[in-house]
């Protein structure tokens, strides 16, 4: 009696799982769900694709340390060079706003005056290193770790920056070679 009801048990399992494939088989090919830009996802898909992404974030940037350093006035200019070549494009800065293509994305790259104050520097660095799948956000692992922690150092001076701020630090970026 006990081996006939795992033998049940199994059973029901591999059949809900194989209903559970073909029911998501038929559900991608049906075409039902629609992946224009324009038209944004479902409450419960942009739910469930959120806390996958912020998880996933926080558990593979997990024991990332910052150099010790990372405030230096040299990060956050060289940082500055980073942000404003390869950021700033689709994250807008202050006094510049995101270009037309970061308006017609989906989703649409957030304005990152609060990233120091939602993510560690750890998770800054991971998200730069390794970019986020199916978000228009790239892996910026070719550009070394020096590169990216100066661009964690100047996202953390973002919050409470001015456009006259952010002008000195282009200014200083330039004329230290940026």
């Amino acid at each position: 009696p006990v081996e006939q009801d795992m033998r049940k048990v199994i059973g029901t399992v591999i059949v809900l799982v194989a209903v559970g494939l073909v029911g998501g088989a038929a559900f991608a090919y049906s075409g039902v769900y629609d992946v224009a830009a324009t038209d944004p996802h479902w409450p419960i898909t942009y739910r469930v694709l959120d806390a996958a992404r912020v998880r996933s974030i926080k558990v593979h940037a997990a024991g990332i340390a910052a150099p010790a350093d990372l405030d230096s006035q040299a990060r956050v200019v060289a940082g500055t060079s980073h942000f404003s070549e390869h950021c700033s494009t689709c994250h807008s800065a202050p006094g510049v706003e995101a270009s037309d293509m970061a308006n017609g994305m989906y989703p649409k790259p957030p304005v990152l005056t609060d990233a120091a104050q939602r993510y560690t520097p750890g998770e800054l660095f991971w998200i730069l290193k390794n970019g986020i799948k199916m978000s228009g956000m790239p892996s910026w692992g070719d550009h070394g770790d020096d590169d990216l922690w100066n661009a964690v150092a100047f996202m953390e001076k973002l919050p409470g920056m001015t456009e006259e701020d952010y002008g000195k630090l282009v200014m200083a970026s330039m004329a230290a070679g940026g």
